[in-house]
């Protein structure tokens, strides 16, 4: 199985940029033409447009981070902000023309201090947090202890959130398989499953799950997806497992040898204090989706109360309240945190600016695409389980997956249904609002832009040396592995 994967990456690797871009786009403009050439506004003012065009800066930002590091990779690594800095502008110059220049600045405010602002400081706060704390010991990264490994992570990503798993577990991964040549599966395995799947049982677990709490949907009931997180498990741990033992064994023959003495016999945590930090920033995340229904956050309307910022933007009191105990987190961290742990864990703030700068540059310029999608969602003719899962994962592939998740949880809330979850937005079934919420959490992990963990995973493996897959070779690898995964879940759970 090994010397098949290893026949994928070279073919990956020996494909011509050209073809690469031409597939990539062919996909992305075949996703355009499926669409009218314009819809109508998802709003007030139902008389305003979304042109179909106005996506193309989503689409040349994507085949920037896509193709650039294949082509000219040193320039890429310095002109990030330029080239990000260049597409905003080419979306919303267009926008303002379209919509007007008060629209056009509304809506990129609203987006920065309502998605952008707090997307970007819990990250920040969980990578200073995660960067203070540091496991050592015996373990060496054998297939055996990889599975364990694997496994804990993506049962741990309920509890502290996909993103808060994968920086607290992601150097120690690395760490335990340095000695190791074969260890870009491993990452890649890790961003499946740490990164994605085992946010699936809470709403802390993944954002879209929370936006879901916050409108009716019980606290507990993600546990329904317990099934399908625990079939998925079986299946890809045991693929990984014999996928890792033939590269395990190739290392070993070629003389490759952990740095050991007594293997498994000692291990030990430091900067473990961090701990009640990390507890702090999954409370600020809690109580994000918790405040904004308390009557002393709501003015007498029911809107919830915040700062206004221009217009219709607000910096809402819940979150600012998240930001403030987020950041604090953070600085307590670093202000109660030995330096040498930070050395020991490699630490350096590349990862977090790299992702900061792309990430502003995706949610600005995806804008209209999500106009797009929040106009056509109801309109798409979609109803049953195994067409929800296939069309929010789909799009949860490249496009913010909380947005989407609400799009098609309205979307099912207006079919009216009779029997199922009741929430603020209509009664669900339950198969159906399984099936969304998968789709979401699951498939976020079909590409490196899917979710914000598996950028921030994919750069600090790149920093410690990590040979990790390009954007194209990334979804060969989701390809080959995850989507007869999805296929089994559609005809077990969703059909």
């Amino acid at each position: 199985m090994y010397d098949i994967i290893q026949l994928l990456k070279k073919l990956n690797e020996g494909a011509t940029v050209l073809k690469k871009v031409v597939t990539f786009f062919g996909m992305l403009l075949t996703m355009l033409l499926a669409c009218p050439t314009g819809v109508w506004a998802a709003g007030e003012d139902t008389t305003a447009q979304v042109p179909v065009w106005l996506c193309i800066p989503f689409a040349g930002l994507l085949l920037c981070i896509a193709i650039m590091p294949l082509i000219k990779a040193e320039w890429w690594e310095t002109h990030q902000p330029h080239v990000v800095l260049m597409w905003i502008v080419l979306m919303i110059i267009p926008f303002a023309v379209v919509y007007g220049a008060g629209d056009a600045a509304e809506t990129v405010l609203d987006c920065i201090i309502n998605d952008y602002l707090t997307f970007i400081v819990l990250l920040f706060g969980l990578f200073c947090v995660s960067g203070n704390i540091t496991m050592e010991g015996d373990f060496a990264g054998s297939p055996r202890v990889n599975v364990c490994l694997l496994a804990f992570g993506t049962l741990l990503s309920s509890c502290i959130g996909t993103t808060g798993a994968s920086m607290l577990m992601v150097r120690p991964v690395i760490k335990m398989n340095s000695w190791r040549k074969r260890k870009s599966h491993i990452m890649v395995f890790f961003i499946f499953m740490v990164s994605n799947m085992g946010g699936c049982l809470t709403p802390i677990g993944d954002p879209p799950l929370l936006m879901g709490f916050m409108r009716g949907v019980p606290f507990f009931w993600s546990l329904h997806l317990f099934p399908v997180l625990l079939f998925n498990m079986v299946i890809l741990l045991f693929v990984f497992y014999h996928v890792d033992k033939l590269a395990y064994r190739k290392d070993i023959a070629q003389g490759r040898k952990p740095d050991i003495s007594k293997p498994g016999t000692e291990f030990h945590i430091d900067g473990l204090h961090n701990i009640v930090f990390l507890i702090m920033i999954v409370a600020a995340v809690i109580l994000s989706g918790v405040l904004p229904g308390l009557p002393a956050f709501q003015n007498a309307e029911g809107a919830v109360k915040g700062i206004r910022i221009l217009g219709e933007v607000t910096l809402t009191f819940p979150a600012l309240i998240e930001v403030i105990m987020i950041l604090l987190a953070a600085f307590l961290s670093f202000k109660t945190t030995d330096k040498s742990i930070r050395r020991r864990n490699h630490f350096t703030w590349g990862a977090i600016k790299e992702v900061a700068v792309l990430f502003i540059g995706i949610f600005i310029t995806m804008q209209p695409a999500l106009m797009l999608l929040k106009a056509l969602g109801p309109k798409i003719g979609l109803y049953k389980p195994m067409e929800m899962f296939w069309a929010t994962g789909a799009l949860s592939s490249f496009l913010d997956n909380t947005p989407t998740y609400l799009v098609f949880l309205t979307t099912a809330g207006t079919l009216g249904f009779m029997n199922g979850v009741t929430t603020s937005l209509g009664t669900i079934p339950v198969k159906l609002l399984s099936a969304i919420s998968s789709g979401a959490v699951f498939m976020g992990a079909n590409t490196y832009i899917g979710n914000a963990p598996n950028f921030m995973v994919k750069a600090i493996s790149d920093e410690n040396g990590v040979n990790m897959p390009s954007f194209f070779g990334y979804i060969l690898w989701s390809l080959v592995f995850l989507i007869p995964v999805f296929i089994l879940d559609m005809l077990v759970f969703f059909m």
